[in-house]
């Protein structure tokens, strides 16, 4: 193995590590970052550690590089992390701090003080605990103790495996987004929910506080302003669904990215948040052929399939520049989509998809027993071609027996859509992909638009169509492409997966892919022929929008656009871009 690493690894500071603000949809003057070095240890034994193994680089995770740990946390075995809280965090009446995780993986438990102050399960979605009940006058500490399964039970895992290899990578633990705390009023903000009205012009915006137990309903005050438009300013309750007129529509969209601004103010607290006005929906074309619109008219999406891994962090990326590079490099090629695969990445990264103008396919993060290959990979790809859907109701196949993890995967469904909700560049949510741990569909796609009825739904990306959902997913990366019209968009979600192996910049001797290359004149060759055979052909015959495997190598994985530490590009940049440019509905 070579440790790669990418050209913003060196640059990271142990004293200021990701200090950008983490949540810029509901943002305050109040911010203290506790990302940086931590105590830490691992253990077998019950109960807490007498000692510390050394110091690990919050957020990244033990099995990271940049972490200075480089061990993998086996599902026996307990991560605890310790600090102490800066001076600044102490009592203060009429005051509450709260303390702010990103994700940590899997099962976390929070002690403030050597008290309990919360559990969470899951670990791929934020979650906050007030801590300002335990706090002292004189020193603070927190003690995390965390669990991680991995694949090795039925808990959302995406693409880690304890054995990594092939399209499976290093599995990765503990706290891996930013850890911060934020001082409130004793009656705050929790929430700014700003849905778009685009055929109205105007916003429908809730806000959301913690009223602190006040028998009087909260007071907020909205106001959205941009540039060349008066501000607007709105006063009502907080919960009640306030409706703003912007006037002048002015639409987002990956070629004008224009996004409005929100102030809000309940009672002595504000931030500031933002929203965009953009419709996207499904309706058919002069042809009668279903079509992917976007902002009333037709828009041909051309997507990469986006890992979001990183040789030196896994999941973690070593700076807010990288992340914002991956997004302009696949903008420069020419791609206006990105489908964020099996993955929830920290709010920032679609914050930056929303000001630079990158649409989000984005999924659901896909949990189950061990996966069966044979029955979810070999024979679903053959049923496909010969067109025959099996039913995802046999979940011994599906790995999905247990009640309590179908019912968590939903939870997590929930509550991804709600956190991510006021992202204008998200536009569609994937349920599952390829069958893994895929359970009653039809069910969970109805769950999920009562959720949100403002966005698409891919039910079933691949394999184990049952119907239902805005489109037919395809995964084809072996077979001739004939699409044929249907009642539902069309779509081919996952193609290509082209591979070359740049040795200097390969992690792995052994590599993975589905089509092996040895120049990059070869690789851009074999693309263009499978743009011109596969996709263009078919785009007047109701293919809606494309996703190309993949973004960066991975590990053994070798079929990124870019090599794992982003150093080479692999494609000709004319060639993509002049492929992409005809890939566009002009005439639809």
């Amino acid at each position: 193995m070579r440790q790669l690493k990418t050209r913003w690894a060196d640059q990271v500071d142990k004293e200021h590590v990701l200090e950008e603000y983490p949540r810029p949809l509901l943002k305050r003057d109040s911010y203290v970052n506790l990302n940086g070095l931590w105590d830490y240890a691992i253990t077998i034994e019950k109960g807490r550690p007498r000692s510390y193994d050394g110091k690990i680089l919050v957020p990244f995770s033990p099995e990271a590089f940049l972490s200075g740990v480089n061990r993998q946390l086996q599902p026996a075995e307990t991560l605890w992390y310790h600090r102490e809280l800066p001076d600044e965090v102490k009592a203060e009446d009429g005051k509450r701090w709260l303390l702010h995780f990103g994700a940590v993986d899997q099962y976390a438990v929070v002690y403030v003080n050597g008290k309990r102050a919360a559990r969470h399960l899951g670990g791929y979605l934020p979650f906050t605990v007030d801590v300002t009940d335990a706090l002292r006058d004189e020193k603070n500490e927190v003690l995390i103790q965390v669990r991680d399964y991995s694949d090795a039970f039925y808990y959302a895992r995406g693409k880690q495996k304890l054995r990594r290899g092939g399209m499976f990578y290093t599995a990765q633990s503990g706290i891996w987004q930013t850890v911060w705390m934020e001082k409130v009023p004793d009656v705050y903000i929790t929430d700014i929910v700003a849905a778009p009205l685009y055929d109205e012009k105007a916003f429908r915006i809730k806000v959301l506080v913690r009223d602190g137990g006040s028998v009087q309903p909260v007071k907020v005050e909205v106001t959205v302003s941009s540039d060349g438009m008066k501000p607007v300013r709105v006063k009502g309750n907080a919960g009640e669904e306030l409706l703003i007129s912007t006037g002048k529509l002015h639409a987002w969209s990956p070629e004008d990215p224009f996004l409005y601004d929100i102030r809000v103010c309940a009672g002595a607290d504000s931030a500031g948040s933002y929203a965009a006005m953009r419709k996207v929906h499904v309706e058919r074309d002069k042809e009668g052929i279903p079509r992917i619109y976007l902002n009333n008219r037709p828009y041909f999406q051309r997507g990469v399939l986006d890992q979001g891994y990183w040789p030196e962090g896994l999941y973690t990326p070593p700076c807010d520049e990288a992340m914002i590079y991956d997004i302009q490099m696949m903008k420069a090629l020419g791609f206006n989509m990105l489908r964020k695969h099996l993955k929830i990445e920290p709010q920032r990264w679609y914050y930056h998809c929303d000001r630079l103008g990158m649409l989000v396919w984005q999924d659901m993060v896909n949990g189950g027993r061990s996966y069966r290959s044979w029955y979810v990979t070999y024979l679903a790809t053959a049923m496909e071609y010969f067109h025959l859907h099996m039913p995802d109701s046999m979940l011994w196949l599906l790995r999905r027996r247990d009640e309590r993890g179908r019912k968590q995967f939903v939870s997590e469904m929930k509550e991804t859509i709600r956190r991510l909700y006021g992202h204008p560049s998200i536009v569609t949510w994937v349920i599952f992909n390829e069958g893994w741990g895929q359970f009653h569909a039809g069910e969970v796609t109805e769950i999920a638009r009562e959720e949100d009825d403002t966005r698409l739904i891919d039910q079933a990306s691949g394999w184990f169509d049952q119907g239902g959902g805005d489109m037919r997913s395809i995964h084809n990366y072996f077979f001739p492409l004939e699409i044929i019209p249907q009642d539902r968009v069309t779509v081919l979600s996952e193609y290509g997966g082209y591979s070359l192996s740049v040795p200097e910049h390969r992690m792995y001797r052994k590599i993975y892919g589905y089509r092996i290359y040895r120049k990059p004149e070869e690789l851009t060759k074999g693309y263009r022929g499978l743009i011109e055979k596969s996709v263009l052909p078919n785009i007047e015959k109701g293919l809606s929008a494309v996703i190309y495997t993949q973004l960066s190598d991975v590990e053994e994985e070798v079929n990124g656009i870019l090599t794992y530490d982003r150093k080479f590009l692999k494609l000709d940049v004319d060639t993509v871009r002049d492929l992409n440019q005809k890939q566009m509905l002009t005439d639809i």
